[in-house]
């Protein structure tokens, strides 16, 4: 589970400021801290389509920060994973499509982190690059 940090702080017009430290770029505001919350998990996504544009890596949380945080969806996890998986298998997008007999925009929407792709296409990539996907189950935080 990706659980960023979110730094919390109040705005001169009485808004919930986020800011994501471990996340350059992801900042938000909400009503109250709920709200800001919520959205902070939106900032930190938009932020990282951005990080897998530029093709940079994508920052993991730091381990031992205190909350509160802001939680990415498991599908989200599942992708960022695949492109760090390809590259570090230095895997481009055409090669995965090459590998997984399909057209590049198949592969563009695995790693569209706005598109809602099929549990089994990601487990079929994670194939195509000698890893496999496992899923697990927590209690809620």
């Amino acid at each position: 589970m990706l659980r960023y940090h979110v730094r919390l702080s109040k705005d001169t017009n009485g808004t919930i400021l986020a800011e994501v430290p471990d996340v350059t770029g992801a900042l938000t505001f909400g009503e109250d801290r709920e709200e800001a919350l919520l959205r902070a998990a939106d900032a930190i996504e938009t932020v990282l389509i951005a990080y897998m544009a530029d093709r940079r890596d994508i920052p993991m949380p730091r381990a031992g920060t205190k909350g509160p945080f802001a939680t990415l969806p498991a599908l989200t996890e599942a992708k960022l994973a695949l492109y760090t998986a390809m590259r570090n298998a230095k895997v481009g997008k055409a090669e995965l499509a090459r590998r997984l007999n399909c057209h590049m925009p198949q592969v563009d929407r695995l790693l569209d982190l706005r598109h809602a792709s099929r549990l089994d296409q990601l487990e079929g990539a994670f194939r195509a690059l000698g890893k496999q996907l496992s899923v697990q189950v927590s209690e809620a935080a």
